[in-house]
């Protein structure tokens, strides 16, 4: 489902304009980066928690070239579904 599919949707099951469901579902996604942006982590119940993990350094390998390369140290977006949510899907 894409992004405009899904705000539709949004709109229709809560009698409201794609506009505002559209600023609703920016404003949602807004606030969990930020929360990401600061190390922090959002626990949503019953569906699952976003976080941000912290890779190392490493050493890696140009695929084209085979030549070795240093890959810095980055933080990654991590979401872990809540077993209720696993429970459901299954």
């Amino acid at each position: 489902m894409r992004k405009d599919d899904f705000i539709t949707k949004i709109a229709e099951k809560n009698d409201m304009t794609k506009k505002k469901a559209k600023e609703v579902f920016d404003s949602i996604f807004e606030e969990i980066t930020d929360v990401l942006d600061d190390d922090d982590k959002l626990t949503v119940r019953n569906f699952g928690t976003f976080k941000v993990s912290h890779r190392s350094a490493r050493k890696g390998r140009n695929p084209q070239t085979g030549e070795e390369i240093q890959i810095p140290a980055r933080k990654v977006a991590k979401f872990k579904a809540s077993k209720s949510l696993k429970e459901y899907l299954n």
